[in-house]
Parts: structure tokens; C-alpha cells; sequence
């Protein structure tokens, strides 16, 4: 499935993401933003130099469920996470996910914003 063919998917709207506790092997949901590059996902976050259980939880288990929440159009979705450490890939997309929030701090995003990819199952 493309992330292009569903909608709620088009970066527009907030979506809710479940990821498996590293420690307790409970299912954990979150809200978040998802960014659509050219039908392609990607999660990110504020930069910060602590990282977000959500991102220690997908280290451990890659397999997550992304919940599209737009009426109309709600349904949960399996995926897989892949984290975004390569330098050159982080420069490529980060400075589109800034201009989505309108953040002029890319430098800071590339370094310490979380970033996954995340592919629909």
C-alpha cells in the first residue's frame, strides 16, 4: 500500500502512532505529525537532545501501527519504522520537514530531531 493512496496520510493532519515498550512489551500510542515526501513518510519531532521512547522503542522493534484519524477516513494501518541516522539522508529531508512547520533552525533539526521512515506494510 502507497502512503499516497490513503487518506488522512497527506501530512495534513495528525495522526497517532503504536509502538511496542522496549522494556514492558506493551503496546504504546502517541499522537504525531506525519510529513508526506513525495509519498513517501517520514516522522520526525522538535529537536532535543534526549531521545524519545518512541524512537528507543522502535530501535527495538521496528514494527509499529500507524492510526490515520481524519473522519471519513480513520483506520489502523501496520508498518515498519526504519530510524533515519545516515548525515547526507537527514540533510536531504529535514530541511522539507522544517519548511512544513515553518522552522528556520534546519542546522539544529538535522543534529537532533528524531527522523523514521516509515513504510506501510
Amino acid at each position: 500500500m502507497t502512503a499516497t493512496a490513503v487518506p488522512g496520510l497527506d501530512g495534513r493532519h495528525a495522526i497517532d502512532i503504536t509502538t511496542t515498550g522496549r522494556k514492558t512489551g506493551l503496546p504504546r500510542r502517541i499522537e504525531i505529525a506525519v510529513h508526506n515526501l513525495d509519498g513517501r513518510l517520514f516522522i520526525s519531532g522538535i529537536p532535543s537532545r534526549r531521545t524519545r521512547a518512541w524512537i528507543y522503542n522502535l530501535g527495538e522493534d521496528p514494527r509499529m501501527t500507524v492510526h490515520v484519524k481524519e473522519p471519513g477516513a480513520r483506520q489502523d494501518l501496520p508498518a515498519t519504522a526504519r530510524i533515519v541516522e545516515d548525515a547526507q539522508e537527514r540533510v536531504a529531508i529535514m530541511p522539507r520537514i522544517a519548511a512544513n512547520w515553518g522552522r528556520t533552525d534546519v542546522e539544529r533539526m538535522i543534529e537532533w530531531s528524531p527522523l523514521i521512515e516509515v513504510t506501510l506494510d
